[in-house]
């Protein structure tokens, strides 16, 4: 029977695991294809700009869309703060310090450009609103890949999605067409969670992922029935505004799995160490551990 050395497992290992991550890049490579050839152009229009909620109090236009976006300030500056100080955030590898960091500064700068694009929407603002929001799903999906991946894969996907962010971009306003911006939006409800399913956490604490993707959904569906939602309150808030409260809850959410999270090998010794502590003491407490002390002295 022949036996395989250890080195020859791990090579094979290896070669799995590269010919998965091939197909996943190829399956999502060809998702992406699909959607551009299979869907209609997405042009903006001045419908675009209309929500159901365009009030002015105190001078300032649209004032329930402008101010419910400023709690993205809050917690973008304090994340990137607080990334950027090293001791409350449970962060393994310099690359994901860079990643989270350009998260929450993307969080920070989308109160900025949301906020000036909602004062007067029009074609012209609306990237404002847009690219902030696209570096920060580059930068969550880079951190995600560094975590479950590896750093080197993750750290390479935020440079080309940041760069696609800003190419996507100048597509949108060449040609009118806002498709590649709107596949940005798929990552944070579709891709993570699904690959969450094939690669294995590092961290503890990994079903925020799974918290986030789903408050994000619900943010869109907010956005999607503005109007209706409206009505509904009695024209108190607008799904518009409701979307904003939503979807500053992805990043809270991750901020709290950052600070409580905890790798799981160190988990597992935690809890190992915990558990020799009370056999020991066990030991101690019934009198076996002087027991069997008295049987080593024994000729």
């Amino acid at each position: 029977m022949e036996t395989t050395s250890f080195p020859e497992n791990v090579l094979a290992l290896n070669k799995i695991a590269r010919v998965k991550r091939s197909r996943i890049w190829g399956g999502a490579f060809l998702c992406w294809l699909f959607l551009m050839f299979a869907t209609p152009k997405i042009p903006l229009s001045p419908h675009h700009h209309l929500f159901a909620d365009m009030r002015n109090f105190f001078g300032v236009p649209n004032t329930l869309n402008v101010i419910t976006i400023f709690p993205f300030l809050i917690v973008g500056v304090m994340g990137f703060v607080i990334c950027l100080q090293g001791s409350f955030f449970n962060i393994s590898f310099r690359g994901e310090v860079w990643g989270w960091a350009l998260f929450y500064a993307g969080i920070a700068a989308v109160a900025f450009g949301s906020a000036y694009y909602h004062l007067k929407p029009d074609d012209d603002r609306v990237m404002w609103d847009t690219l902030p929001t696209m570096i920060a799903f580059s930068s969550l999906f880079s951190c995600f890949l560094v975590e479950r991946v590896g750093m080197r894969i993750g750290l390479s996907c935020l440079i080309a999605l940041v760069s696609v962010a800003f190419l996507s971009m100048n597509y949108a306003r060449t040609f009118n067409d806002f498709r590649l911006c709107m596949t940005f939006q798929l990552i944070p409800c579709i891709v993570i969670p699904g690959l969450t399913l094939l690669f294995t956490p590092k961290y503890t604490h990994s079903r925020y992922w799974l918290y986030a993707a789903g408050v994000h959904l619900v943010a869109k569906f907010e956005a999607v029935a503005d109007r209706k939602i409206y009505r509904a309150n009695h024209y108190i808030i607008s799904g518009h505004s409701l979307e904003h409260l939503c979807s500053v809850m992805v990043p809270i959410l991750l901020t709290v799995m950052l600070l409580y999270r905890n790798t799981r090998f160190q988990s597992l010794l935690a809890y190992s160490t915990e558990k020799s502590g009370w056999v020991i003491l066990f030991l101690h407490v019934s009198g076996a551990d002087n027991r069997l002390g008295d049987h080593k002295d024994r000729p």
